[in-house]
């Protein structure tokens, strides 16, 4: 199917001035997709019968990822929904809801191929990159299925962002322009590709920039996370500075406490050394354990937390929602590739 989801204001005009209709057609049908999220021709009540049986016989149509399962967890309300696209392939979303409003966190990839040891994404690698109209549709099907308006993305799903670089770019640029989410409220996830990183620092955009940094050190990040390999922590610290000094941007690192191996006293010594004095927030986050081993407690978390906070560094620790849904990433998928 030729997805009209996703097609800019201008090309829905154009399809409609090229089947011989004026473009105000265009404008009437950018409405029904964008602003009252239809997922059928049929559902377009103002367009005549004539458009809506050309655009069929071009096989044009409206397509939204489709919701294969939702969880929900009944102590915090978040929603996980595993998701299958138009060619067969899973992705995962989330849907957490705050005081301030609801977030999704967003796929941008199918897989991953970043192979960081924790994380469930990339267990069975990367099949593809997914194309900006699927992770917008991810968005908009959770707001069918939840009835909630979502005030806040976060590219965090399944995937590297920046190893989808240009068609996550054409998706902050389309969210922005088509569903009224503006880029301050847009947060990007990235394990620290540095090229890419130095890159997004030159697109003036205002988005928000996340790194997933989980060790101060060289050699132990390189044992967490396959990639720090090829981007060492040096020269990515200095790029997430550069990143803030071209944009005015405040940086946050995400950093999953993992005990006895991140949350030492030296580690917390080692961020103080490579964080120094600059503007910087750092994110603890609750190991979410792929395998049902054990958990680690809040106090694990928390020393650290009161460690960071004796350095003068500034930190806070994430809320660990749907923890009772398998809500960390890739989980929901690989059971149901298992299954």
């Amino acid at each position: 199917m030729n997805n009209l989801f996703g097609k800019s204001l201008t090309d829905l005009k154009d399809i409609c001035i090229a089947l011989g209709f004026p473009k105000f057609r265009g404008q009437q049908l950018y409405n029904w997709i964008y602003k009252k999220k239809v997922d059928s021709l049929n559902q377009c009540k103002n367009l005549p019968k004539q458009l809506i049986e050309k655009l069929e016989t071009e096989d044009y149509g409206i397509y939204y990822p489709k919701v294969i399962k939702v969880l929900e967890d009944k102590q915090d309300a978040t929603k996980k929904y595993l998701f299958e696209m138009e060619d067969g392939e899973l992705v995962e979303s989330v849907l957490m809801s705050y005081n301030y409003g609801n977030s999704v966190c967003l796929s941008t990839q199918v897989g991953c191929a970043m192979g960081c040891r924790f994380c469930a994404s990339g267990k069975n690698g990367k099949n593809r990159d997914l194309k900006a109209q699927e992770i917008a549709g991810q968005l908009v099907a959770i707001e069918r299925e939840s009835g909630k308006s979502i005030s806040n993305i976060v590219l965090m799903g399944m995937g590297e962002p920046l190893d989808n670089y240009e068609e996550v770019l054409k998706f902050i640029k389309f969210t922005n322009e088509n569903l009224g989410i503006g880029q301050r409220h847009i947060t990007l996830s990235t394990c620290g590709i540095i090229d890419k990183i130095n890159d997004l620092a030159n697109e003036d955009l205002q988005i928000n920039l996340a790194i997933s940094l989980h060790s101060p050190f060289q050699e132990n990040r390189e044992k967490i996370m396959p990639i720090a390999k090829e981007n060492h922590l040096d020269d990515l610290i200095k790029a997430t500075k550069d990143y803030f000094d071209k944009t005015g941007r405040r940086v946050t690192y995400e950093y999953t406490v993992i005990d006895n191996v991140n949350n030492r006293k030296e580690d917390a010594l080692e961020l103080k050394r490579l964080l120094g004095d600059s503007i910087h927030h750092i994110n603890l986050i609750p190991l979410n354990p792929v395998t049902k081993n054990k958990r680690f407690t809040d106090n694990t978390v928390n020393l650290f937390f009161d460690e960071l906070n004796k350095l003068g560094l500034k930190s806070t620790i994430r809320k660990s929602n749907g923890s009772n849904i398998e809500a960390a990433c890739g989980q929901l998928r690989n059971r149901e590739l298992e299954e």
